[in-house]
């Protein structure tokens, strides 16, 4: 938490249709223990793992959902989502 410095315990859960580019498990495992000692809010942390994956990545589509530990009894699910849309395609 940012604002106590308590710890936050949470999974990710990330889906894609990929176009060109996958990405390797063991970078995505890497890429995602950088947020180990990050201090931000949930809704920050997917936000800017969904738009770097798809920057690095130009996925069809791309489902990134952050499953939190709840704070304060409330449980909180962050998603993001992107679907490029291809115009003037059949």
């Amino acid at each position: 938490c940012p604002k106590t410095g308590q710890p936050d315990y949470g999974s990710i859960v990330i889906g894609y249709t990929p176009e060109s580019w996958c990405v390797e498990s063991k970078s995505l495992k890497l890429y995602l223990m950088s947020f180990r000692n990050f201090g931000s809010f949930h809704e920050a942390v997917v936000t800017r793992i969904g738009d770097a994956l798809v920057q690095l990545l130009s996925p069809r589509s791309l489902h990134v959902t952050g499953k939190f530990n709840p704070r304060g009894g409330i449980a909180f699910l962050p998603t993001y989502t992107y679907s490029r849309v291809d115009y003037g395609k059949a």
